[in-house]
């Protein structure tokens, strides 16, 4: 297979062309865009957004996107939306272990499981963490998601998406973000699966660095954008795609006679995007204590509150640790943000035995969480010399808004019934 071409940088305003002329100069709706094609907009933002949150993307295309059938409804029963859809949990730390793999047909939208929900897709707040089972790819069949922009974490398997701004190879230790309201489509090379966050607050963006300074964290050129590709169809007999759209919550499938990767040129701000977390610049102490997991931020959307996100994504990725006199996995915490943690491979350290890859593990709001028995045993008496957590990722999507878990994560999802007992070992610790 040969090599995808990337554009690089987050946020940059690229232009990019399939077929040399495509692409209008010094103008965006010229009377008669080059080479015959439509021009089209697509706005992620109010038009009247500041111009540093002001994201839209121009299409140079051969037929505008709505040129469809109309919508009729489609049951995706197990892709939930908002808090309305999940059900009432004990405050209770809650862990699931991994999922097999299901024997069913399923491309990337029939196997889809909602885990974890909260906020309000209509009022653009909060977000859901979801599962992907997928054992063959979408052919002629793509989703546009009108509640939220969605970040894919593959976990087994390569994803080869297919957007209407062009292709994005995303492999385990990458990430992917695809903008609401974008066509994509997933495509496999066998059984794979993908932790997936549906953002429906504001769009992701980077974090700010403060007293980092003006480097570190992910850094804005490590993230790539696709160049332009269009299926060509012009030469080949006319055959229905299903577009399926996500609508406050609800499912809804239509027909057209041609493909929606129509899109031979394109120009903006407004795209997807990739992110190898092997390029995360990792922030630690170099004296004592461990530093607030927020240093490890790859991406943010944040809330109406300063400082409190909507939506935080984390990652977990190899690095040293060198502090002295200090305990060096993660403290026993109480926080007001919710946690929504999962394992792309290797071992996490503050949970070196139950957490495992695929599997996943809800910390709510308040809910008290940390090491484990062996975890805490081990670090209390381990002697303190520079040790390295290699061959390791794990993440977190973090988020102010309580997360509730849907019925088929307490049902079907493969719930950890004795996940407290990890703690049962920590024993009173009198004073003399």
């Amino acid at each position: 297979m040969t090599a995808l071409r990337y554009q690089s940088g987050f946020g940059n305003q690229f232009a990019t062309e399939a077929l040399p002329g495509a692409l209008p100069v010094g103008r965006n709706s010229p009377q008669r865009p080059p080479l015959g094609l439509y021009a089209e907009l697509l706005s992620g933002s109010a038009f009247t957004a500041p111009r540093a949150d002001n994201r839209r993307t121009w299409f140079y295309r051969h037929q505008p996107s709505v040129v469809v059938g109309g919508y009729t409804p489609l049951a995706l029963p197990l892709w939930a939306t908002g808090a309305a859809s999940g059900v009432a949990a004990p405050p209770d730390p809650l862990r699931w272990h991994p999922v097999p793999m299901p024997a069913e047909d399923l491309d990337f939208l029939d196997g889809l499981r909602t885990v974890v929900v909260n906020g309000d897709a209509d009022a653009q707040t909060g977000m859901a963490a979801h599962l992907a089972f997928i054992t063959r790819s979408m052919e002629r069949r793509a989703c546009v998601n009108a509640d939220g922009e969605l970040l894919l974490v593959p976990q087994s398997g390569t994803l080869h998406l297919q957007t209407e701004c062009g292709h994005l190879d995303v492999a385990p230790g990458e990430i992917a973000v695809i903008p609401r309201g974008l066509a994509f489509r997933v495509a496999v090379d066998g059984p794979s699966s993908a932790y997936v966050c549906e953002n429906y607050g504001a769009p992701f963006r980077l974090p700010e660095l403060g007293p980092i300074g003006s480097n570190g964290l992910a850094n804005p050129r490590d993230f790539l954008a696709p160049v332009a590709a269009f299926d060509d169809e012009r030469a080949q007999p006319r055959t229905d795609w299903e577009i399926v759209k996500k609508f406050g919550g609800s499912f809804w499938r239509a027909t057209q006679d041609h493909s929606p990767f129509n899109v031979v040129a394109w120009h903006g701000n407004l795209t997807p995007l990739k992110y190898d977390t092997a390029h995360f610049m990792t922030i630690g102490s170099i004296s004592f204590d461990h530093p607030d997991p927020s240093i490890f931020t790859v991406l943010t959307s944040p809330s109406d509150t300063p400082g409190t996100a909507n939506c935080d994504v984390v990652i977990f990725p190899p690095r040293w640790l060198v502090a002295e006199d200090t305990f060096r996995p993660p403290w026993y915490h109480r926080n007001v943000m919710s946690e929504f943690m999962g394992l792309v491979h290797g071992q996490y350290d503050a949970k070196p035995e139950g957490f495992r890859p695929g599997g996943a593990s809800l910390h709510n709001s308040m809910v008290p969480h940390g090491p484990d028995t062996e975890a805490f045993a081990k670090a209390s008496a381990a002697t303190l010399a520079p040790h390295k957590l290699d061959h390791t990722l794990a993440f977190m999507f973090e988020s102010r808004w309580r997360m509730k878990p849907t019925a088929w994560a307490l049902r079907d999802g493969a719930l950890d019934t004795a996940y407290a007992a990890c703690w049962a070992g920590l024993k009173e610790q009198t004073t003399p």
